[in-house]
């Protein structure tokens, strides 16, 4: 036997101490071998405590008398207590170093054996094992031992998917471990105040583990959005090898439980816990649901992520499921979830937190080669960047992860490799190494043939095709139906070439079945491209281009157009020619032509018509985007075609005097600009979260700009990001400029424009009345506010002053608005309309502020050529109502105009009525609107009113949710009584009503049913995470909910659903 390691172990409830004198003993008891499988025990021991450790203080033995003393002491499990039928675990101590050290030592001085089981297996297995002798042994609890097999069960099913990375499709012998060839990318953090689709303001990130530790992003919620290719999936398994290999500098070192889900496999499972169970844990089913929802609720760090969301199949079901309860925020309201997806979906929580992929840069790439391809081979690494510099088109493409990984692999075992035009010519060049790659192969001996024409593949093109043009896009496939599209011998080509991808997928619990994906969706996206050109390119048919389009998004799938525009010349003419009439389009026309091949001068048509229309540059756009536009404007004024308009969209860095160019925040150029006719340069609201960053334009730039753009009609500077010169000195101005009179205005705020004169180079105010809009906390603010005043003072009238998330309150003793910056508006004699936006229905709501009776009487008074006030947003609470006695006639005689719109989504405008001091309620719902009461007080009172608004009015409220605000029903089931004592009378136009998180006794759940018995247009009452009554008596269900068909579903706190069958009452279980 080996010599033990001179260690103390503490062991039972009396508080005894385990020494290595005992351990053969113990043994024995257990049944086990005392060298390796008692080391197996205390090891898994050790893995359990890290997870389940307990804060109680450790008290030593009063025995203790063992010469280590000063050793620090790891404690090894913790619960004493008996579960039933399961087994009893003694608390056990272990002197020694906490890292396992001593039974690292121990396995060290063991004879090796040739194989061993994985310890955490080894270790369950003997655990659970009984024992020979008849003697207690020594257990976990129940509870314990099932986290401690899903936790394993988690790490072995990961393990299966970080080792089988595969680079290049083809090559299936080569698989990489993720961490191997994991490389960081960018990634950019969205720093404005609300998430918006509206304006946007990006800043980078450190690296991955910013997007956890990052405390401007932290939060339950993130969204990872990123271009195909740019590795989300590869990320979410760099993150799960992590957490499974304990990493240490890594954002998953410390938590408990990861859960990471394919969303593409999740079709009509409703249950997240259903879902784990099924795709996590596979056969195993020790572990159930409800098992699977207490271990995640009461981890003590517990992480979800949630990959792919742009192929979840379920994303448009009417049918709640638990992925919508999740990103509603209404499941794992506090566990951090993180979704990746191409394009965001329509509904998140307003907490979310949004982060891109912005791909690879130089130093990303050159790690990428060494970690991959070249390892330390220094000249291998100069020959492969050089050949990236030699195709110009590559080396934007290249940011694209995906896209770069297999140039990288290919061009490093192709000594032939090529220049590219196109990112279609380089796609078709990979496609042909794939197969040449598998003909090599079926050449050697004893190799399976393939039939290898890569020409011939119009079915594949049509199955493509159909599968990316219909509303829900398919992206999976039967493998017993590929069959017979495709034949067996082409699909199992294509299989062997790595384009097709077979995925085992459990239908239910004992059915396995062989699903069939592209290896990424641009391989659908390329064989679609060659259907539409088939069909675009028959002669004398006519295909009508918006049908054919209808579904195939350019957001989604741009490759699809680009594709297809690099295939033919002729129908590239057609697809540019279509992206030009759809304005929502604009972006993808430059990527397009760019994929056309010939020479200049076969392009210089579709040049034309593109240059007609406004050509923008955007700060959002990639760099392979912004070079091919550069290149456009460039080939245009080459050849005289004249740039009718050219909008820099938050991208302008400087006009560089020496070189006579604009200078892009990318680093690109514009140096041929002489046929320019408008140029419009527009920047951000805010570059940063903490203050504006100003673009300051000198006099000699703005000066040689103009005279630069030789046919330049009209320059227009928009937004506070830019400080332009006071003014310009008359006689520094060049007489040609005075002569070609340009029209150079500058908007710095909206509504206000300032246009340079030229006769004596001073800035004119051209919007008469103007329109004044403050927007933000910083500097920028005290400017405005100057200008108002002076406004004021000369009795001009300012027709609009918007206040955009700014007010604070109005102070009636010095009769001025205070802003949130702490500056105060105290010039308002002349505002005619006053607007005071706040939260806008998409990000956090800040904290209430109450506008009482006397401070909008007040403010109304103030503002002495005020028409209209409106105030807009769920953080401004008006009062209910104003006292006709407290209104001056001088207002009843103005007859200001005061509206209030809580939140547009609602469909209700409130307008002040002076004759009575009540308000007036306007519709504007279109159809049908959704309320939700989270609040109690003033805003409870506001969503009440305007639900009875709605129903009155015959507007379908399509979900009321009573989120912990649900008390009881009135006796006679007529009203719903709130926690706040407010009550709900009987909404006849509500659809469907939620009850959540509060337990319903059979009473008041028959009132409940009697309820919605009079909501005549209800198709469905829910109870979630509550207690609800076994059964109920069929009798006692209102028969027109019987006859409506009305569904009664309810959610227990094991998240078990259950639907209620009213002609029987009892339950049905869901899932």
């Amino acid at each position: 036997m080996a010599r033990m390691p001179p260690t103390c172990l503490r062991t039972n409830s009396r508080g005894g101490l385990l020494t290595a004198e005992m351990i053969p003993t113990i043994a024995e008891d257990i049944d086990v071998d005392v060298s390796e499988d008692l080391v197996i025990i205390f090891d898994t021991m050790f893995t359990l405590e890290r997870n389940t450790r307990d804060e109680r203080p450790y008290q030593r033995a009063e025995n203790y008398q063992s010469s280590s003393r000063s050793t620090p002491v790891t404690d090894v499990g913790h619960d004493n207590r008996a579960s039933g039928g399961g087994f009893q675990a003694p608390p056990v101590r272990v002197v020694g170093s906490p890292s396992g050290s001593w039974t690292a030592e121990f396995r060290s001085s063991l004879p090796q054996s040739e194989s061993h089981p994985p310890p955490e297996r080894k270790g369950r297995e003997l655990l659970n094992r009984g024992t020979s002798s008849g003697k207690p042994s020594p257990r976990l609890t129940e509870k314990q031992k099932k986290k401690l097999y899903f936790i394993d069960a988690l790490k072995e099913r990961y393990r299966v998917d970080y080792d089988k990375v595969q680079p290049i499709p083809y090559i299936k012998d080569r698989l990489y471990c993720v961490d191997k060839v994991y490389v960081e990318g960018g990634f950019e953090f969205m720093a404005t105040e609300q998430v918006t689709r509206g304006s946007r303001s990006w800043e980078r990130l450190e690296s991955y583990a910013s997007v956890f530790n990052d405390q401007r992003i932290q939060s339950v919620r993130r969204i990872i959005e990123g271009e195909p290719g740019y590795g989300k999936t590869t990320l979410t398994l760099q993150l799960a090898y992590d957490w499974c290999n304990g990493v240490g500098e890594s954002p998953m070192r410390d938590v408990e439980v990861l859960i990471l889900l394919r969303m593409r496999q999740l079709s009509g499972i409703r249950s997240i816990y259903r879902a784990i169970e099924v795709y996590l844990l596979g056969s195993d089913t020790r572990v159930k649901e409800a098992d699977i929802a207490a271990i995640i609720r009461e981890s003590k760090s517990a992480v979800v992520i949630l990959d792919g969301y742009d192929e979840y199949p379920d994303q448009h079901s009417r049918r709640v499921t638990d992925i919508q309860r999740i990103l509603k925020l209404d499941l794992f309201e506090n566990t951090p979830v993180i979704l990746t997806t191409r394009y965001l979906p329509d509904y998140f929580a307003p907490i979310t937190k949004r982060v891109r992929l912005t791909g690879f840069d130089e130093i990303a790439r050159d790690e990428y080669i060494r970690k991959a391809v070249v390892g330390e081979d220094k000249i291998a690494l100069s020959i492969l960047k050089a050949r990236l510099k030699e195709n110009p088109v590559l080396e934007d493409l290249c940011q694209v992860p995906l896209v770069f990984v297999m140039f990288a692999h290919i061009a490093h075992e192709n000594q032939d490799f090529q220049n590219f035009k196109s990112v279609t010519e380089f796609f078709g060049y990979m496609i042909g190494c794939f197969h040449e790659h598998l003909k090599n192969k079926s050449k050697e001996l004893n190799t399976v043939r393939y039939s290898n024409d890569e020409n011939e593949h119009a079915a594949l093109d049509k199955l493509a095709f159909l599968a990316i043009s219909q509303e829900n896009q398919q992206i999976t496939w039967s493998r017993k139906g590929m069959y017979e599209q495709l034949g067996q011998g082409f699909y199992e080509t294509y299989l062997a070439l790595g384009i097709f991808v077979e995925e085992d997928v459990v239908s239910d619990i004992s059915s396995r079945e062989v699903e069939v994906r592209f290896y990424h969706k641009l391989f659908c996206e390329w064989y679609a491209a060659h259907h539409i050109v088939y069909i675009l390119s028959q002669p004398g048919q006519i295909v009508s281009l918006d049908e054919m389009f209808r579904h195939i998004n350019p957001k989604d799938l741009q490759y699809v157009y680009r594709f297809a525009c690099g295939l033919s010349r002729d129908v590239g003419s057609s697809i540019i020619q279509y992206l030009v009439r759809s304005q929502a389009s604009y972006r993808f026309r430059m990527l397009c032509l760019l994929e056309q091949s010939g020479d200049v001068e076969s392009i210089l048509g579709n040049v034309h018509n593109v240059c007609s229309q406004i050509v923008a540059i955007k700060g959002g756009d990639n760099r392979l985007l912004q070079r091919s536009t550069v290149q456009l404007l460039d080939i245009a004024a080459g050849h005289g075609i004249p740039i009718s308009s050219l909008h820099l969209d938050r991208c302008f860095s400087i006009f560089d005097v020496t070189n006579t160019c604009i200078v892009l925040k990318s680093g690109h150029r514009l140096t041929n600009l002489k046929t320019l006719e408008v140029l419009r340069v527009t920047g951000h609201i805010r570059d940063t979260v903490g203050g504006s960053k100003g673009v300051v334009v000198t006099r000699d730039e703005l000066l040689g700009l103009l005279q630069t753009c030789e046919t330049l009609k009209e320059i227009r500077f928009e937004g506070r990001e830019f400080l332009l010169p006071r003014s310009i000195p008359a006689e520094l101005i060049p007489p040609t400029l005075k002569t070609r009179n340009i029209l150079v205005s500058y908007e710095c705020e909206r509504g206000m424009t300032h246009q340079l004169n030229w006769d004596d180079g001073q800035w004119q105010n051209t919007t008469g009345g103007p329109s004044l809009w403050v927007l933000q906390e910083d500097l920028d603010q005290q400017w405005a506010l100057e200008e108002l005043a002076k406004l004021s003072t000369d009795g001009i009238p300012v027709s609009c002053l918007h206040l955009d998330r700014c007010f604070s309150k109005f102070s009636v003793t010095n009769k001025c608005i205070h802003l949130t910056s702490g500056l105060r508006v105290t010039n308002l004699k002349t505002v005619k309309v006053l607007r005071v936006e706040g939260f806008k229905g998409t990000g956090n709501i800040p904290s209430r502020i109450e506008v009482p009776v006397e401070e909008l009487l007040g403010l109304l008074q103030t503002c002495e050529m005020l028409e209209e006030i409106r105030f807009e947003g769920l953080e401004y609470l008006l009062p209910l109502s104003v006292p006709t006695e407290l209104i001056p006639s001088t207002l009843k005689t103005r007859n200001i105009k005061v509206s209030y719109v809580r939140d547009k989504n609602h469909g209700v405008v409130h307008q002040l009525n002076w004759d009575d001091g009540q308000w007036q309620h306007q519709i504007t719902a279109d159809g049908e609107t959704e309320v939700w009461i989270f609040q109690e007080g003033l805003d409870q009172q506001w969503g009440l009113r305007e639900l009875a608004v709605l129903s009155a009015a015959g507007v379908s409220i399509s979900g009321l949710d009573l989120i912990r605000s649900f008390n009881s029903i009135t006796d006679d089931a007529q009203s719903i009584i709130l926690t706040s004592g407010c009550t709900i009378p009987i909404l006849r136009t509500l659809q469907t009503l939620n009850i959540t998180y509060v337990d319903v006794d059979y009473a008041v759940f028959l009132r409940i049913l009697a309820y919605i018995n009079e909501c005549t247009e209800i198709t469905e009452l829910e109870f979630f995470h509550c207690n609800a009554p076994d059964k109920v008596n069929p009798e006692m269900i209102p028969l027109s909910l019987k006859q409506r068909g009305v569904e009664v579903t309810w959610c227990d706190k094991s998240f078990t659903e259950h639907e209620l069958n009213l002609e029987t009452g009892h339950w049905k279980l869901i899932r």
